[in-house]
């Protein structure tokens, strides 16, 4: 099976790559606070992109070098078929070797800190 490492886009068609234009062009508040953090490899020196397509889904943000995808979740996320599909897609995020991490809004607004330092742990852990 490809790994992530393999593959940029895990396969993502053309729908994700329109869909995902579309979300960059409008970012939420707290995904501009984190963007801010992560853009212009500013953590670590990892590179992130924003909005990025993988297999059928869109990655908030995602650095391919690491395998990792960061998360900004709202209240949305707490409804119970919102959250029955965030498990698939982590699942199938999982089976690709890309790492999933969520994080709530109030989380990057309440404690940037901490969070940064959550993303820094994954992003310097070895990788199988």
């Amino acid at each position: 099976m490809e790994t992530a490492k393999d593959n940029l886009f895990q396969n993502a068609g053309g729908k994700q790559f329109e869909f995902g234009r579309e979300l960059r062009k409008d970012k939420t508040a707290t995904e501009y606070m984190l963007w801010e953090k992560l853009r212009g490899r500013r953590l670590e020196g990892f590179k992130f992109r924003r909005q990025h397509p993988i297999d059928r889904y869109i990655a908030d943000f995602y650095c391919h070098e690491a395998a990792l995808v960061v998360e900004v979740d709202g209240g949305i996320h707490l409804e119970k078929s919102n959250k029955e599909y965030d498990i698939e897609r982590d699942n199938t995020l999982e089976k690709l070797g890309i790492t999933t991490l969520r994080f709530t809004n109030e989380e990057v607004t309440s404690d940037m800190v901490a969070v940064l330092e959550n993303i820094k742990m994954h992003l310097n852990s070895p990788k199988p």
